[in-house]
């Protein structure tokens, strides 16, 4: 039996979908729900398992589905390799204007350029509008320099902003690739990239522990003695740093045997500079002490300076993310490179990073000043530095023209609409406020969204439980690489139509998109209010915490579930839900129950109450506890007390330290429009410091 929800998604579309000329996707007759569904879900599956016999037999029976697009596209792109041109060239013209027209270019051009038809690429890429494929994007620069019409395709030099930007995109792939890395070769051929360049992607993949990834970089610089090398920099870099090391790690059976019958033979060859970098940060991951300990015994003396920046900087970092801010800024400052803003840094930008949030945890605002002042230019417009810097700058000041100047840094980044924006506002002595509502969509622009063939394909792919396929076209149909893109009046009107059909994630991330205008009801929606005031009321918890949570984790997706086995509203762990549930008192609990929306909530709300009980009622760590695991929260909180926001900048892992701002954020909107006044953000912060001795450890068994 068909659902209301999926017959009003079938009405709207035939409604709405807007006549075009035969030769086009959207003339084709719409399908009525039936058995084309299931057609279109086989096809998923099939595209997933890579079964190109059953895509091919099924593609007929999708003609006329709404979803057509997404049929011809997984069919025509599992045999990608082995099509014609024409066939390419076919599908771009009967599909053109849509998401899959654009997704199938970039794999056309990444096809293109893996054959050197350097023609090709150029031809696609005067139509491709997506324009977010790092990969894709090198070919481009690359492509942007050759002479076509000279059969031998000669190259011209690109300035040194091209450079750095295909390396940029370059060290930022973590996988072996094939695009950039050949556009960094051929550049290293011309001699317009230097072995150092390379020898620093080496240096990333080791310390993001790839190597396929530096094996692929050292195969354009390395000699075959250095390559040789490579899997004991990985397994055993202490013994090949510190020969007579006896605390490297045993080596594999198999290299014992034939080690014993000559132990002369176990010592590793000499190793170059450039492979001690690259054992010296893989040692630094385990035991960075010992590592500085080898620099600076062993190695300085063989190291350029460039090379003994970067190790002093990664073992800043590595004890800037250890929260030991001090050996941290001693090993920082030990690279003479680090002390002046470089327009074209060699120098990671986390390294960089890290070195800013040393100096807040240590109280250092001079040294505070100096990091961000090291920052590229970019970096120092993220919201985070322009406050830290006015942080600093206020701190420093010695005169009213300087606090004026912090001041009016802070006036340019204050609003309610993220962390530092609102933190900028209290330093300004504003408190966090709705900003006057926007115009609401007329009929005119609601129309328009409805009219819109790739939102409505997006809404019913979401719809038939394609939720992928469906938020990967709504957000190219929103994004302003797409046809005609949006303003912010077609945002707030594309925002509503989610927010009408109760498909909240595309309803928040749309709206956040706009730029002049700040609808908080669409941004912050509340589903369920009463549910959840009255469950949070039952466990004592603010409901703008629970709701500043919930728009963190799942953005209200009911079938939402997380890579390691999270579900629902509130993202619980099934583990964590039978804890939860068991200390609730509740009888034959099953996990399974997670997926309904109230029962989740009261889950959901238990743990996050316990958590906040054994953080002492401090949301920050209770957030990062719901995130990360208590444990982690708990040991994030050793040394001196620390500003909330100082203390929030500090979490060392990257996803919980932007979700616990984020929910902090969320919670002060919230409790915004809740209480209907002005609220705190670093009231809610406040202080984070270690566990006074004689408070009680409320819940010891906390998962």
């Amino acid at each position: 039996m068909l659902s209301f929800q999926k017959i009003v998604t079938w009405m709207a579309l035939l409604l709405f979908m807007p006549l075009t000329p035969l030769t086009s996707v959207h003339a084709q007759a719409i399908s009525p729900p039936n058995t084309n569904d299931a057609v279109l879900l086989d096809m998923g599956r099939a595209f997933q398992k890579g079964d190109r016999r059953r895509l091919t037999e099924l593609l007929p029976q999708a003609r006329g589905h709404v979803l057509e697009p997404w049929a011809a596209y997984w069919e025509l792109r599992a045999r990608l390799e082995e099509a014609s041109p024409g066939e390419v060239e076919a599908f771009l013209a009967r599909y053109a204007g849509t998401y899959q027209e654009d997704r199938l270019r970039n794999d056309w051009l990444l096809l293109l350029g893996q054959r050197r038809d350097w023609g090709g690429v150029a031809q696609h890429l005067a139509q491709y509008r997506m324009g977010d494929d790092k990969e894709v994007r090198c070919y481009e620069r690359y492509v942007g320099f050759l002479n076509l019409r000279n059969p031998q395709n000669s190259l011209a030099q690109p300035n040194n902003e091209v450079v750095q930007e295909v390396l940029k995109s370059w060290y930022t792939l973590r996988e072996p690739d094939e695009s950039c890395s050949f556009v960094v070769q051929s550049w290293l051929s011309a001699k317009l990239i230097k072995p150092v360049d390379v020898w620093r992607k080496a240096r990333l993949a080791t310390e993001a522990g790839k190597i396929k990834t530096a094996k692929l970089a050292l195969d354009m610089v390395a000699s075959a003695a250095e390559l040789n090398q490579l899997n004991e920099v990985f397994e055993q870099p202490e013994r090949l740093l510190n020969p007579g090391s006896v605390a490297a790690r045993p080596v594999h059976k198999a290299q014992s045997k034939s080690k014993s019958k000559n132990q002369a033979q176990t010592r590793p060859q000499a190793l170059s500079p450039n492979m001690a970098v690259l054992a010296l940060i893989r040692l630094g991951q385990s035991d960075v002490d010992t590592a500085a300990a080898l620099l600076e015994k062993s190695w300085s003396s063989h190291l350029d300076q460039e090379q003994l920046d970067w190790l002093w900087g990664q073992f800043g970092k590595l004890d800037a993310i250890r929260l030991h801010s001090g050996s941290a800024l001693t090993y920082y400052g030990r690279a003479t490179g680090f002390h002046a803003g470089l327009a074209s840094s060699p120098w990671p930008e986390d390294m960089l990073t890290w070195r800013v949030r040393a100096a807040l945890r240590a109280g250092d605002w001079e040294a505070v000043l100096d990091a961000i002042n090291a920052l590229s230019p970019a970096s120092q417009r993220d919201p985070a530095w322009v406050y830290w810097r006015a942080r600093a700058q206020l701190a420093l000041a010695k005169t009213e023209a300087e606090r004026e100047q912090a001041r009016v840094a802070l006036r340019g980044l204050a609003s309610p609409r993220g962390f530092y924006e609102q933190l900028a506002s209290e330093e300004l002595g504003l408190k966090i406020s709705p900003p006057a509502k926007p115009e609401p969509p007329t009929s005119t622009e609601k129309e328009a969204a409805r009219n819109n063939p790739g939102l409505m394909r997006a809404l019913a792919a979401i719809d038939l439980g394609l939720r992928s396929e469906g938020v990967r076209e709504w957000n190219y149909v929103t994004n302003l690489h797409s046809p005609g893109g949006m303003g912010d009046r077609e945002l707030l009107a594309a925002a509503d139509l989610a927010c009408s059909r109760q498909i909240w994630d595309r309803c928040i991330n749309t709206s956040d998109r706009t730029k002049a205008s700040f609808d908080f009801e669409q941004r912050y929606p509340m589903p369920l209010r009463e549910v959840v005031q009255k469950r949070a009321q039952e466990v004592g918890l603010d409901p703008a915490y629970v709701y500043g949570l919930i728009r963190q984790e799942s953005r209200f997706v009911v079938d939402a579930r997380s890579s390691v086995g999270a579900s629902g509203w509130m993202q619980v762990m099934p583990a964590t839900a039978k804890w939860t549930a068991k200390k609730l008192g509740w009888s034959g609990f099953n996990p399974a129950q997670l997926n309904d929306r109230e029962t989740n909530i009261a889950i959901g709300t238990a743990y996050l109450k316990f958590a906040l009980d054994d953080f002492q009622g401090l949301m920050p760590l209770a957030a990062a506890a719901y995130n990360a695991g208590p444990s982690r929260a708990k040991s994030w909180r050793h040394g001196t007390a620390l500003e909330g926001a100082i203390w929030a900048e500090n979490v060392p892992f990257n996803e919980t330290r932007d979700y616990v701002k984020k929910v902090l954020a969320n919670t002060t909107v919230y409790a915004a429009i809740l209480k209907g006044q002005p609220q705190s953000l670093k009231a809610r912060l406040g202080t984070i410091g270690p566990r006074d001795d004689g408070d009680a450890d409320p819940v010891k068994d906390l998962p």
